[in-house]
């Protein structure tokens, strides 16, 4: 018999058609607000307790990490409660800490550490450490399992070394920055470089083209992969072997995809193969026991400058519903009560977004007051606004005690409307920039990444060069020139050479001794990657290589900081360890890639935040200032005489306020 359903009381009546669903395709059109996040968690609890699924065969795709953390979080909350009331009688909260642990603990083993939640990224680069051996690139380039992944600023560099060294291209004509967006989205198109030249047949186009070829052989022989790899490998590795595919659709009997509004065309490839195994009929698909349950609101696709297509979303029921009008439809459910915002907003946004046309219909409902009216000012200029927002957000915080500087966000169009608002209140109001410098691309600890990377896989030679001479060691420019040539003539990695005392001796000169030091050090830690605990292996990292006593001896304020970090940095290892089951340095290293800087956003954190409204996405404040709302700035100049342009500034525009 199936467990009473009490845990669904709590929802409302449209919330819970969705959670109930089963088998089948459900399209789930959630307004802002309306509890997306809690039809999610009740959906994947109810197939586990009312229909016995087994929690790995659950995949769940977030579009942030911390949209991941929190919905395991709350899914372990749901079925710890549930274990209160039925082994000690009464609610969680009310248990001793140590029960409430245990409890916790005993879901964690039982359910979430099984289930796969997680964003597109962090899913499929662990699929692919499974079976990335298994693809067969058309230009046979190969990657083994303990591929490395690139950052950003990591691909940018490798594009960078590729324009002016290898290809000795101006890069004032040839911005390796233009290159590498340009390659990101080929790559998030399915592209391959052949197919860029098609596109654009003439010298830019070829220049792109060869780039491209070239990025991707240099991925290839570091044993690496970068962001868009992630997905676009996985893709095509499901498209070619249909073994791998049915091992994987076996795998994921239920398929939760968040913020569907704001996957690109390779993403929803992924899900669509996942989902119907390859099958191109949807009058054959096969639903017994399997279900794709898409959540999203056309309203909010804000990205299609990432290459997000919404109309993903709007062609669900083609794809996979029934087609049949919105009111027939057994395919779809609408979500249009907001528990967030109070009336009067609601209004103001439900009028604008009704101008647009590409939209699914429905109308936002509020369950909350109406609220004080909506306060426009208008400054003279930007000083001015910015005068006006520091003395508010003094008014606000002397008249309302309760409100703490973490319960304030200001929102802005571009980054760099940050400065004025920065020197407005830098004097006597504490703040930081979301999306300023992220943790893990700060300089000292994309050195001790690279170490830790290089001990993982000694193939990737863009870690090998960042901290062959880091600290300094002796080893110039001049010696690396010639390692590196030898590499490339023998068709070998950059650490074959260095690796080999012989090799070094021949060819490094008054280096050399320095070279086979540094070759033993690395040599040394990758014998302890089995015995060590990872922080471990860091901390000794740090000290062997006289990382940590080089900051010492500098004795500055910056240097301090920066020793701080990696501080900070060994605690994030031990955190991982604790709350990981695969607590290894590859599975820490996968991670700290795959972080972004909205999931280091410390909640509770006494500072106000600036950040672009883009950045604001799955953020709430208490109290947010918008700036900037001036014809040609937003919406933006481009977006006037574009139709399909104006329509997204106006679903950024109403989602920065519901």
């Amino acid at each position: 018999m199936p467990v009473e359903t009490d845990f669904l009381a709590s929802l409302n009546p449209s919330q819970r058609q969705a959670v109930q669903h089963f088998c089948g395709p459900l399209l789930v059109v959630a307004g802002a607000g309306s509890g997306k996040t809690r039809a999610l968690t009740y959906r994947i609890a109810h197939l586990i307790l009312n229909h016995q699924v087994n929690p790995e065969n659950i995949l769940a795709v977030t579009f942030t990490n911390k949209a991941a953390k929190e919905m395991k979080e709350r899914i372990e909350l749901i079925f710890a409660e549930r274990l209160a009331q039925e082994k000690e009688g009464q609610r969680l909260d009310l248990l001793p800490e140590h029960q409430q642990i245990k409890l916790r603990s005993r879901v964690y083993k039982d359910i979430t550490k099984h289930l796969w939640i997680g964003t597109f990224h962090s899913l499929f680069a662990r699929i692919l450490r499974y079976d990335i051996n298994k693809y067969q690139d058309p230009k046979g380039y190969q990657w083994l399992r303990n591929f490395t992944i690139y950052d950003e600023s990591d691909a940018q560099s490798l594009v960078k070394n590729i324009v002016t060294k290898e290809m000795n291209l101006d890069d004032k004509k040839f911005n390796p920055r233009y290159l590498r967006y340009s390659i990101s989205n080929a790559k998030n198109q399915g592209l391959y470089p052949e197919d860029v030249l098609a596109q654009q047949p003439n010298y830019r186009g070829r220049v792109v083209s060869e780039v491209y070829q070239e990025y991707q052989a240099r991925l290839a022989a570091n044993n690496a992969l970068d962001f868009d790899d992630l997905i676009l490998i996985p893709a095509r590795l499901f498209a070619e072997n249909e073994s791998v595919l049915g091992y994987w659709h076996q795998q994921f009997q239920h398929i939760l995809v968040d913020e569907y509004q704001d996957t690109n065309r390779i993403q929803y490839q992924l899900i669509n193969l996942l989902a119907t195994n390859g099958e191109t009929n949807k009058n054959n698909l096969k639903w017994e026991n399997r279900s794709i349950f898409v959540v999203g609101d056309a309203d909010q696709s804000i990205y299609s400058f990432r290459m997000a297509d919404f109309t993903i979303l709007l062609e669900f029921q083609e794809d996979f519903g029934d087609s049949l009008p919105d009111d027939d439809t057994r395919t779809m459910v609408k979500l249009e009560e907001n528990y967030r915002s109070r009336e009067n907003i609601l209004e103001a946004a439900n009028t604008l977004i009704e101008k647009n046309s590409e939209r699914i219909d429905k109308i936002l409902k509020p369950t909350r007051g109406y609220g004080e009216e909506i306060y426009c000012y208008k400054a003279e200029n930007e000083i001015e606004e910015a005068r006006f927002v520091r003395q508010q957000l003094l008014n606000l915080t002397r008249e309302n005690p309760e409100l703490e500087w973490g319960d304030f966000a200001i929102l802005y169009r571009t980054n760099a409307q940050s400065r004025v608002l920065e020197e407005a209140i830098r004097a006597d109001i504490p703040y930081h920039i979301v999306g300023g410098l992220k943790f893990y691309d700060r300089k000292e600890i994309k050195d001790a990444l690279a170490y830790l990377r290089l001990l993982t896989n000694p193939n990737d030679t863009v870690s090998l060069l960042r901290v062959i001479n880091t600290p300094r060691r002796g080893i110039g420019q001049k010696t690396l020139d010639q390692l590196i040539s030898a590499s490339q003539e023998l068709n070998v990695p950059l650490w074959e050479i260095i690796s080999d005392e012989t090799s070094v001796n021949t060819l490094a000169g008054r280096a050399a001794k320095s070279v086979n030091q540094f070759a033993h050090l690395i040599k040394q830690y990758q014998a302890n990657l089995e015995h060590l605990p990872a922080a471990e292996i860091l901390d000794g990292l740090l000290d062997a290589s006289n990382y940590r006593e080089d900051l010492q001896n500098q004795g500055t304020e910056e240097a301090e900081n920066r020793l701080e970090n990696l501080k900070e940095l060994d605690s994030a290892m031990m955190q991982f360890a604790e709350e990981n089951e695969d607590s290894s340095l590859e599975s820490f290293l996968a991670n700290a890639s795959l972080a972004s800087d909205l999931d280091n956003l410390n909640e509770g954190e006494e500072k106000i935040s600036l950040m672009t409204l883009h950045a604001a996405k799955g953020l709430e404040f208490p109290v947010v200032f918008m700036v900037g709302l001036e014809q040609g700035l937003f919406p933006n100049r481009q977006a006037l005489d574009d139709p399909a342009s104006l329509e997204e500034e106006r679903r950024l525009d109403r989602k920065s306020v519901v």
